[in-house]
């Protein structure tokens, strides 16, 4: 099978996974979370009309001319409202967020008034509305507060409560069980022998799954041998994918393909025109996708933000899309070859505020810390000609609101 794009491998990626089903959650619960229905208010805020500062509530008609004298008849407080009626002549004492008396259109602020006793001198001129918020300024019953499609916001929650909806519909978060695989690897903190690394793809792909709004299932890391990694990849039972690490190339000891073809991995492809990441296989066991990452942790990573993420969007509904920009370029590069690039490299602003990014002298997929002082990846095209410092060069922003990497 020859190598793909990496276009048309993300469109494989995206096609073969299907959108995850609706559960209703408690609002307490739904920060983060996708909306998977529209969010309707039940009730209308405010109920009524009410005054939006502190003062006395008045008949703009009887304060036209100033100052006037009106006589205090009631007060009206939050939760506790004046039940009379503003006649001419009359007011009300008034405080935030209390109902506007019946009778009165506006409200003199307590700064512009003197007292004495019931009697009530207005030292300022209201127009008819001032101070009020009328019913309805927020939201109306039946209006769609929040749109189907985005991922909750604290802000979303708070309107959602204020609407008194405590429940609501939201996508289910995908389920993805993570596999490691090879003799070679061992957990962080375990005893580490002569021939043996630290794995490191499982914990940094879980943060990558939650951060897409993920769910991540860690099975545990499966040694070279065809029994251990059939028991292991049975756990991914009632997951949505399984995503193995490691095993996914042509060597003797990669037996994630042999061992997954034998109980009905269908493959759709494996090898893909990027670097890194060449040897990712896409395909699906029955109904349940699955996605073979290399084992090397920045290829696992890369491809996991090229291709994991943008799955788990589509899965969440949402769009999958990677926001791409452009930089100035830092320095000069030679003309790329028929695989398409991912460089890590830093950011700086120059002198004309524009960003200007800088790839690594060295690119070796197997230096992780470059990946963590990166700012972002620079994308280059297969077969893109030689590149300036000061070019404009397309990039894969990997701080920010978008950063899951």
């Amino acid at each position: 099978m020859n190598m793909i794009s990496v276009a048309e491998a993300l469109q494989r990626v995206l096609d073969g996974v299907d959108r995850m089903p609706m559960e209703s959650i408690n609002l307490a619960a739904a920060h983060g979370r996708v909306l998977a229905r529209d969010v309707v208010a039940r009730l209308t805020q405010p109920p009524s009309d009410v005054s939006a500062m502190d003062g006395y509530a008045v008949r703009a008609a009887d304060v036209v001319k100033v100052p006037a004298t009106l006589t205090q008849i009631g007060e009206s407080a939050a939760g506790s409202a004046f039940d009379g009626t503003i006649g001419p002549g009359q007011t009300a004492r008034i405080f935030t967020g209390a109902p506007v008396p019946k009778g009165a259109d506006a409200i003199v602020i307590q700064e512009d008034t003197e007292t004495d006793g019931d009697q009530i001198t207005m030292t300022e001129a209201p127009s008819p509305g001032r101070f009020i918020r009328p019913a309805g300024l927020d939201f109306h019953a039946g209006d769609v507060g929040i749109a189907a499609n985005r991922v909750l916001s604290a802000r979303d929650i708070g309107l959602a409560a204020a609407m008194n909806v405590p429940w609501l519909s939201v996508t289910r978060a995908p389920r993805i069980a993570l596999l490691a695989t090879g003799d070679e690897i061992v957990r962080p903190g375990e005893p580490v022998g002569p021939n043996q690394i630290i794995s490191s793809n499982t914990l940094a792909l879980m943060g990558l799954i939650a951060a897409s709004g993920g769910e991540a299932i860690d099975l545990g890391i499966a040694s070279d041998d065809e029994d251990s990694l059939r028991a292991l990849a049975a756990g991914a039972r009632g997951a949505d994918m399984l995503v193995t690490l490691g095993g996914a190339s042509v060597g003797d000891h990669d037996l994630v393909r042999k061992v997954l073809g034998a109980d009905g991995l269908e493959l759709n492809f494996w090898r893909i025109a990027m670097r890194p990441g060449k040897p990712l296989i896409f395909g699906k066991i029955g109904d349940t996708p699955m996605m073979g990452m290399p084992g090397n942790p920045v290829s696992s990573l890369v491809c996991g933000l090229v291709y994991l993420r943008p799955a788990i969007r589509a899965m969440l509904g949402l769009d999958p899309h990677a926001a791409t920009q452009t930089a100035r370029l830092g320095r000069d590069l030679a003309a790329n070859d028929q695989r398409q690039d991912y460089l890590r490299a830093t950011a700086a602003t120059n002198g004309e505020g524009e960003m200007v990014v800088t790839p690594f002298d060295k690119q070796d997929s197997s230096m992780l810390s470059r990946l963590a002082r990166a700012d972002c990846l620079i994308l280059r095209a297969p077969h893109a000609e030689p590149a300036k410092a000061g070019d404009r060069v397309e990039i894969l922003p990997l701080n920010g609101e978008s950063a899951c990497i």
